[in-house]
């Protein structure tokens, strides 16, 4: 299969375009841009995970290191509330306004709540006020990927032919796949060439400035595109709503509540397995940090190449067998693959890997399978707000409930938790209709 050859086969949306149609010079920048703007903007929601226990250390009082992690995580979750707020404002934006303009607002916010965290001083600096201000950037940060989701996955689906949908779909998580790469680089760089004291003073302040200086690319990068033909020529028939989230529930309840089913088993294991396995080993094994996160780095780069070759796997094989190999490889591995964690690089990262080899099933295909269940005039609400709502509750909570389950002593009861929610999803894949040749307006 060639990348370049595929990403070149793409038409503008219109329903039944020829696969082999070639997107022009427009249309090519509009999908790179929309992979690198998206990729920017996640560095700085993933290096909060990277560094929660330095941030515990810097914004919450000293004396129980647990609780301090502990808040630092519930500050992490509390963040994901503001995501389905972000969903349904963010959403119904892009829905009104267009897409270029919904990805554009949700960078800014990202990048200026990344420059926010960077400089917010110490606890033992300016005391309370230190983890409001930590509270008040990740509920920026929960409102913008709230958005981002749903404007950059229309965006960039929008941009291809029928028969390349998911290929097209799949660099939207290509992009949040880099952006933890990215981030996971930078934790990697600072754990092994700083010490102890200079990267808790201001290494990791260090990584967020560099993330929202990266997220000033994405900004620019966003500018200078052009809107989808599939959001004009819903503009230029009077399709648009008013309330974009009304009509979502109202004219699309089963497909409302299909992608929150679809979302379930995705955002718990790819939120524990891409994002917080490194701190979770650390806790539960004690392996160096720094070799947890170098084995997620490696795992990360074989992710992101395979991405969009899954992605071409589900436009020739179907959206439904991809994401139920998925899901049953969760149901009949989650027990296995959690119980070998060790303390060693070699007992981690084969573990890391396995898991996000089977996550490529539901990574290659969220973008494309949400789109589809929507038309235009409500695509970016509808996959935005109940992804987000699912991504709150199953997500946002995956690293708190994972280190409670550790502190409480019931750590080796997490594959319990992963194989029902994955069990759940897979019966969502079996019985939902197959998309893959749908009509796409």
């Amino acid at each position: 299969m060639n990348l370049k050859s595929d990403l070149s086969a793409g038409s503008p949306a219109a329903a039944g375009a020829p696969a082999s149609r070639k997107l022009n010079a427009k249309q090519r920048k509009a999908i790179v841009a929309g992979t690198i703007g998206n990729t920017v903007e996640w560095v700085d929601w993933a290096l909060y995970s990277i560094f929660a226990k330095i941030i515990a250390d810097e914004f919450f009082p000293k004396g129980n290191g647990a609780v301090a992690l502990l808040s630092t995580l519930a500050v992490f979750a509390v963040g994901f509330v503001m995501r389905p707020v972000g969903a349904a404002v963010l959403g119904a934006y892009a829905d009104r306004h267009g897409r270029k303009k919904g990805m554009t607002l949700t960078v800014a916010l990202m990048a200026g709540a990344g420059f926010a965290i960077a400089i917010t001083p110490s606890y033992e600096q300016i005391g309370l006020l230190s983890p409001l201000l930590l509270l008040v950037a990740r509920l920026v940060q929960g409102f913008s990927a709230g958005g981002e989701f749903g404007s950059s996955s229309a965006f960039l689906v929008e941009s291809a032919a029928r028969g390349r949908r998911a290929f097209a779909g799949s660099w939207q998580q290509v992009s949040v796949a880099g952006g933890v790469l990215i981030a996971s680089l930078l934790g990697t760089l600072t754990t092994s060439t700083l010490s102890d004291e200079a990267l808790h003073s201001w290494g990791w302040r260090v990584a967020f400035v560099l993330g929202g200086l990266l997220g000033l690319v994405g900004l620019w990068l966003r500018v200078s595109v052009e809107d989808t033909e599939s959001f004009t020529e819903s503009q230029d028939s009077g399709r648009t709503r008013t309330n974009p989230v009304k009509a979502m529930f109202v004219e699309h309840p089963a497909a409302t509540l299909r992608v929150v089913g679809i979302t379930v088993a995705g955002t718990l294991t790819y939120y524990i397995w891409v994002n917080y396995l490194p701190t979770f080993a650390n806790l539960t094994t004690g392996i160096p940090l720094k070799t947890a996160l170098l084995s997620q780095t490696l795992c990360l780069v074989v992710f992101v190449i395979a991405l969009p070759f899954a992605g071409l796997l589900s436009d020739r094989v179907g959206r439904k067998p991809t994401m139920a190999a998925f899901a049953g490889g969760f149901v009949v591995l989650a027990w296995p693959l959690l119980h070998l964690l060790g303390d060693s690089f070699w007992s981690l990262f084969p573990v890391q890997l396995v898991g996000m080899l089977l996550i490529l099933g539901y990574s290659s295909n969220c973008a494309v399978i949400m789109a589809e269940q929507f038309p235009a005039e409500v695509r970016a609400t509808g996959i935005a707000l109940p992804y987000a709502l699912a991504v709150a509750v199953f997500g946002g909570t995956a690293p708190y409930v994972t280190t409670w389950m550790h502190e409480s002593g019931h750590s080796g009861l997490l594959w319990i938790y992963v194989s029902v929610a994955s069990l759940i999803s897979l019966v969502v894949y079996l019985t939902m209709p197959e998309t893959k040749d749908k009509d796409f307006k």
